[in-house]
């Protein structure tokens, strides 16, 4: 591919980005007022998923896509060019009036070259970061580095690494924002860890790797993307000049590798059920359920929206004793869940569920629920 063609995959990445950054600011403006917080984001994410499919079909039509809200297509794999995109990076933030911290990312992997060309649309403020153009950050002079860490689940280690480095950190959502925010020269570095997809790095990799910063996974291991399972736990970056302090300090605070891409996605389902928050469970559009023989899902969105949605849900209030057994493409997780039985009383059921995840996404879920030896 020449010089000129990736261009046009820069070009093409940012102009489609800010497109979809103008239409999600339309949806927030013209629904902010009707939805709320949660819904808003979903009506964003489908929006913007929308444009972004029609518009590099219409662009690329033979390239292949790897995108949050879409149904993964195993296919990928093989191909020789995937976008990976994430039409709403920081749901959560975009269903708050008052935040700026979401962002749109797309990005295009090449066989044999990784990320070739990528865009990081930031809309509540106007910009739109490109690997066509992006420099590297300005020259910035701190006694104290700034590292900013997610706003909602920072990594335990982060605490003792910026005592150890003497930094400050600062919370923000959307791994776009707060990779921005480091080349621009507002932070230093950004560290993630424990919980992360492919769409939500792959974009601000791309453009921090063009402005020449640092990347790589906390073991200092490459950020490898479109493998078959899009589970990229953590990521760090940072500016050249800092990297050598901080790939040190995080050697002597990062905790060992985490879960598995099976055992991450069997953990957000069963999260879910305490917090009636689906939108981080993989689910195949034709996911099916069983609960004790009976079956109780047909679909992904069914399963979805019982979880956030159904009475039988609602009374659990908390998740303990949590153990995942894994081989070949299933996990096997067993766990106490303690639900209310009345104002001031609670009952405990052991649950069994047997989760079949093949790629990307959880395909059937076959649960056994026994009461609890601690209730006699």
């Amino acid at each position: 591919m020449t010089d000129d063609a990736q261009l046009d995959d820069a070009r093409l990445a940012a102009e489609t980005a800010s497109g979809a950054g103008e239409l999600l600011l339309t949806v927030r403006a013209i629904e902010g007022d009707a939805l709320g917080g949660r819904e808003l984001g979903r009506r964003g994410d489908r929006a913007a998923d929308t444009y972004i499919l029609e518009r590099l079909a219409a662009a690329r039509p033979g390239d292949a896509v790897l995108s949050e809200e879409s149904a993964d297509d195993p296919a990928r794999v093989g191909a020789d060019r995937v976008w990976i995109i994430d039409p709403l990076d920081g749901s959560k933030e975009f269903g708050m009036p008052e935040h700026v911290d979401w962002a749109v990312h797309i990005a295009l992997w090449e066989a044999g070259k990784g990320l070739t060309a990528g865009a990081v649309a930031q809309p509540a403020l106007g910009l739109v970061h490109s690997t066509d153009d992006v420099p590297p950050p300005p020259p910035v002079v701190r006694r104290r580095p700034r590292i900013v860490i997610s706003g909602s689940r920072p990594p335990a280690f982060v605490f003792d690494l910026a005592r150890d480095l003497d930094a400050d950190l600062i919370r923000m959502g959307s791994a776009g924002a707060k990779a921005m925010a480091v080349v621009r020269g507002e932070a230093d570095a950004y560290i993630h860890a424990g919980g992360q997809w492919e769409w939500d790095s792959a974009a601000p990799v791309a453009v921090a790797r063009a402005a020449g910063l640092y990347c790589a996974r906390v073991d200092g291991s490459e950020l490898e993307y479109n493998r078959p399972h899009p589970y990229l736990p953590d990521l760090v970056i940072c500016r050249k000049e800092w990297s050598p302090e901080v790939t040190a300090a995080l050697a002597r605070h990062a905790v060992g590798p985490g879960d598995s891409p099976r055992v991450a996605m069997a953990r957000a389902y069963i999260r879910s059920l305490v917090s009636h928050d689906a939108s981080h469970v993989r689910l195949a559009a034709d996911a099916w359920r069983v609960e004790n023989g009976e079956r109780t899902g047909d679909s992904g969105g069914e399963i979805r929206d019982r979880l956030e949605h159904g009475p039988e849900y609602r009374p659990i209030r908390r998740i303990r004793d949590l153990q995942f057994h894994e081989w070949h493409h299933s996990v096997v997780a067993r766990f106490v869940l303690d639900i209310a039985a009345g104002p001031n009383s609670e009952i405990s059921v052991a649950v069994t569920e047997h989760f079949d995840i093949p790629a990307g996404e959880i395909r059937s879920i076959v649960a056994i629920i026994e009461p609890h030896p601690g209730n006699n």
